[in-house]
């Protein structure tokens, strides 16, 4: 898939099939992650890839946006150091992963943001290590509709050289 077409198509999915993902794909989802750019080459990142059945069932509870966590096959808790720069680093590494996750197939949604602090004792995570969010992943259950999705209109939310110049 090309990365536009990946763009344009990406939804929010929040139901998963029981298909493991398998782990070739795993590892180019945090590579993606890993190799995307950050702010000085800081990458404040830390990635922590969970597939345990019931650890992924304890992260659903804790997760009060997020209780589809426990039915995902996978989950990739994003973890970042302090850096003026980390919320924007991380947020770029999800949706590196998220894009990479969609061109294979595999569905995926943000889940919580930032005050996350309750998952860092259950997983051993250094408590000087924020939780930005916790990612779960896995095939769609439904089958979805790629690029059905509900914008405002570009010209609406675009503007060229000064604002309320048409972007045409």
């Amino acid at each position: 898939m090309e990365v536009f077409d990946a763009v344009r198509t990406v939804l929010a999915v929040r139901q998963f099939q029981e298909k493991p993902i398998p782990e070739s794909i795993v590892h180019q989802i945090v590579e993606a992650g890993h190799l995307t750019a950050s702010s000085r080459n800081g990458q404040p990142w830390h990635f922590l890839v969970v597939q345990d059945r019931e650890m992924l069932r304890r992260l659903g509870a804790l997760v009060s946006t997020g209780p589809y966590i426990a039915q995902a096959p996978l989950a990739i808790v994003v973890g970042m150091e302090h850096s003026p720069f980390a919320v924007s680093d991380a947020s770029r590494a999800i949706q590196s992963m998220i894009l990479t996750a969609w061109a294979q197939g595999i569905g995926s949604n943000w889940t919580g943001f930032a005050n996350l602090k309750q998952v860092n004792p259950v997983l051993g995570i250094p408590a000087e290590i924020e939780i930005l969010a916790i990612i779960p992943f896995g095939y769609p259950a439904k089958t979805i509709g790629k690029g059905k999705k509900k914008r405002k209109p570009l010209g609406t939310i675009t503007h060229r050289e000064r604002w309320n110049q048409p972007f045409t």
